[in-house]
């Protein structure tokens, strides 16, 4: 079909089958949906909504149509993508303020998609991380349990956790941030976004930030799960959605227990969510809210001297979003949040608990905002600017400052607002991409201060001398402030430091990207530069951890991600199917030479070195392995303790991180609908730790069926 520029009449077309070779997408500015180039920019979004009779769009084809089907009522378009790297192509992704293809894309973007989360052996988000060379998971518990996220070096508090585009990271302390009301079946892929993203997710985001997309169901349809195994495992999940006439639902519901693979390590969780999607007019409407609770024994989670900690949680959440249609669009939400948590260090039923020991620790933190993002599509490209109102607050018996009237088990109490103000303009000029932005930041916490507000800019650049590569660069600034456990814990070995003051970071990274339908891979290095970095460092005059600003952190990086399509390259006929692997290394340095290898506990135990293999193959037809490798050395040290004996007292040793190898695989035969699957996990039954002192499972062995309904 040879590009022409063309004026359609109101009749709408199926397309039944589109062969892709180099196409950008628009999101356009009316209500349809068009393959196009336009002369100022490519791209967005990839939408089938009704057209309005009267309205007529120009279209400059660049695309093979094959069976064009004419219809009255709908546009739908189905894209014959069989292989990661032709996904990856056309995946719309977040890291810009304007949604782009990450093709477009100048920044490090790892996606993970719906054929990864189905083929790994893992029960929980965190878990499915640990798969991915750019992400740090520490894990305290397995399956979902708790677990902290860091990217490049950074500690948990900087990294921002959302879910579909609502920051839900805690307050209280990134622990929690994980707290999310999400099965794996609802998940339809995950936007890793390494580096400084302020400007995209908000100031929390220091060192990056990962977004879970759930699913968006188009038809009726459900999903059940059930899986057992080792240590009284019990997993069930189960999801349904139904499509109305201008609206879909969903609803999904999951539990998992174990009794733990070591003396107080048992589990039980559950997950509720609920999604509605309404079109009104062509205009959009999201509706998400859900409820995560969970109790687990917490063996050494704080304090290695109590074996016996106890964590009962909950998270609720709630978020509304809108999309207008038209040359401008109007995109506001509003979302609310609420997480308790009442701490045990000695779980109740625990003999000869000491007298010193009075109550539990009880938090209440509740975190609500607005924003409001305007996106207007010109000729000189796509700008996007708004602003956003965040408020922070926290009711406790441990942290924060006296109330006045003390209610139920909360003595005290903390609240702080964020208000933010943000423009970015990407222009897309045939085969550049320059994107440049900058968020406006005021926090009520330092009123009385001069640094209450700044900004913090960013400029992506990315250029592509072929359609198969992209060569990029960006450098971004950010800031955090202190999360209340920072600024108030007091209890055990920890001090916490009302005195705390915002870190700073900027951060300048380059890359290139190979896109093909057998190879896809990503090359990336970066520095950045930390200043006011907020650790919890060990004192030896008085041996407590206190949380601190350090001065000023080097970090330096690189990493390679690459997949390889084995069917496609050497045949259906041979077993493997795909082939992944990838590397990050990091390197700090302290601008304070004392300071470089001190005993913390989170920033300076970063992974210098993460490698990671995953292989698919056939064994026999419907009956696949897929192996999952990982290398991990991680720097830094931990203070290792010794329980005392009948002749010597308890004591701690400084000790360092050991390298480990862990090696999982799922075995999957197929029914039709049917999956019946085994994992088996830890095969070499290793012993690790990600956290000083809090061992992780040996060999875990689990197995299930389950079934998709359509």
């Amino acid at each position: 079909m040879n590009a022409k520029r063309q004026t359609f009449s109101p009749r709408l077309f199926r397309f039944k089958r589109l062969r892709v070779k180099s196409y950008k997408l628009v999101n356009c500015l009316y209500k349809a949906i068009a393959l196009s180039v336009i002369s100022c920019c490519t791209l967005i979004g990839l939408r089938a909504t009704p057209v309005n009779p009267t309205e007529k769009v120009a279209v400059d084809m660049q695309a093979e149509i094959v069976d064009i089907e004419q219809q009255t009522e709908k546009v739908e378009i189905e894209l014959q993508i069989d292989t990661i790297p032709e996904q990856l192509d056309e995946i719309v992704i977040t890291a810009y303020k304007a949604s782009l293809p990450l093709k477009l894309s100048a920044k490090m973007v790892n996606i993970i998609l719906p054929k990864q989360i189905e083929q790994a052996p893992v029960k929980s988000l965190q878990d499915l991380l640990c798969y991915f060379s750019g992400v740090d998971v520490l894990q305290r518990g397995p399956h979902g349990v708790q677990a902290d996220i860091t990217l490049r070096g950074g500690s948990f508090d900087q990294t921002a956790i959302l879910l579909n585009g609502v920051n839900l990271s805690n307050p209280q302390t990134g622990h929690y941030s994980l707290d999310m009301p999400i099965n794996l079946s609802d998940i339809e892929r995950i936007e890793i976004v390494q580096g400084p993203s302020s400007l995209i997710f908000g100031a929390s985001a220091f060192s990056g930030g990962i977004n879970i997309i759930t699913k968006k169901d188009t038809q009726t349809n459900a999903f059940a799960k059930l899986e057992g195994g080792m240590h009284a495992l019990f997993n069930a999940e189960v999801r349904g959605a139904l499509k109305a006439k201008s609206s879909v639902h969903s609803l999904s519901a999951g539990y998992k227990r174990s009794d733990g693979y070591i003396a107080n390590s048992d589990y039980k969780i559950m997950n509720f969510l609920w999604q509605s999607s309404f079109n009104v007019d062509g205009s959009h409407i999201d509706i998400q809210a859900g409820v995560n609770d969970k109790k687990y024994g917490a063996n050494t989670f704080y304090a290695a001297a109590f074996p016996n900690q106890y964590d009962d949680t909950q998270g609720l959440f709630f978020s509304i979003k809108g999309e207008t249609n038209g040359k401008i669009k109007f995109i506001p939400q509003l979302y609310w949040s609420r997480h308790y948590d009442e701490f045990h260090l000695f779980r109740p039923g625990t003999p000869e608990i000491p007298s010193w020991y009075k109550a539990p620790n009880y938090h209440q933190t509740d975190v609500y905002g607005v924003n409001l993002n305007i996106q207007y599509i010109s000729r000189l490209g796509i700008t996007r600017f708004g602003g956003e109102f965040r408020n922070e607050g926290v009711l406790s018996s441990n942290l924060g400052k006296p109330m006045r009237q003390p209610r139920d088990n909360y003595t005290l109490w903390d609240n702080r607002s964020d208000l933010s103000f943000f423009a970015e303009h990407n222009f897309v000029i045939d085969k550049l991409t320059l994107s440049l932005g900058v968020l406006y930041n005021y926090n009520t916490a330092l009123a009385d201060t001069l640094k209450a507000g700044g900004c913090y800019p960013a400029i992506n650049l990315s250029y592509r001398p072929a359609n198969s590569i992209t060569l990029y660069t960006s450098w971004s600034k950010a800031t955090r402030m202190p999360t209340f456990t920072d600024l108030y814990y007091k209890a055990g070995k920890h001090r916490g430091f009302a005195g705390l003051t915002p870190e700073y970071t900027q951060s300048v990274e380059m890359g290139m990207r190979y896109s093909r339908p057998v190879v896809a891979a990503n090359l990336n290095a970066f520095y950045t530069k930390g200043d006011n970095m907020i650790d919890w460092i060990f004192n030896t005059t008085d041996s407590l951890y206190h949380a601190e600003n350090r001065s000023a952190l080097s970090t330096y990086g690189a990493s390679v991600d690459a997949s390889i399509n084995v069917s496609r390259w050497l045949g259906e006929r041979q077993p493997f199917e795909q082939l992944r692997f990838g590397y990050q290394y990091i390197s700090q340095k302290s601008d304070s030479e004392s300071q470089d290898n001190p005993i913390s506990a989170y920033v300076s135990n970063y992974l210098r070195h993460k490698f990671t293999l995953g292989v698919e193959h056939r064994i026999i037809k419907n009956l696949t392995f897929s192996w999952n490798m990982r290398y991990q050395e991680r720097a830094g040290n931990y203070l290792k303790y010794i329980p005392a004996t009948a002749t010597e007292r308890a004591k701690e040793v400084i000790t360092s991180y050991e390298p480990f190898v862990l090696l999982d695989l799922k075995v999957n035969y197929a029914l039709g609908k049917l999956n019946i699957f085994v994992n088996l996990n830890n095969m070499l039954n290793t012993t690790h730790v990600d956290f000083g002192n809090i061992p992780q499972p040996g060999f875990w062995l689990t197995g299930g069926v389950s079934y998709r309904f359509e």
